[in-house]
């Protein structure tokens, strides 16, 4: 299912634990698989499974738990707005206002053009930055303004 090359980095992850531990490297191998395929479809979260030799249910319970794992496919952009108290306090739920305006969708909701979905996020850890976005649950952004938040829109959108 995977390209020799995302087995190879598979691989990898996997050295990192001994041998009979392999199935630490789960969280990274999803990483890696959505990385790959956009999203983690079940056939994807079985496949990691069988390759690190556990339950496929346990490979379920990980990327279920975790919101940086797609279950569903996603816009070329992922946009999570943390509106957890702190970044509501300073302007989380203005951000997520104003992207929902902008771009014409709600949480959970993609784009028509397929560009950009919108995620609600919990705490991020970054509470001094507030309001805080992550951009494919990879980029950190800060002070989150109609002006940032339009500068990202921009850059994106070249």
């Amino acid at each position: 299912m995977f390209t020799p090359e995302t087995l190879q980095k598979f691989d990898r992850e996997i050295a990192k634990y001994p041998a009979e531990h392999q199935c630490s490297a789960v969280m990274a191998c999803l990483a890696l698989a959505q990385e790959e395929i956009g999203w983690l479809p079940p056939e994807a979260i079985e496949a990691v499974a069988h390759y690190l030799a556990m339950p496929p249910i346990a490979a379920y319970e990980v990327a279920t738990f975790y919101s940086m794992y797609d279950l569903k496919p996603v816009g070329k952009y992922k946009l999570t707005v943390c509106t957890n108290l702190p970044c509501a306090l300073s302007g989380g739920v203005h951000a997520a206002t104003y992207l929902k305006e902008k771009l014409g969708i709600g949480f959970n909701e993609t784009t028509p053009d397929g560009k950009f979905t919108l995620v609600e996020g919990e705490c991020m850890g970054s509470c001094g930055y507030a309001p805080v976005m992550l951009v494919n649950n990879r980029r950190m952004c800060g002070h989150m303004t109609p002006t940032a938040i339009d500068a990202l829109l921009e850059e994106c959108q070249s």
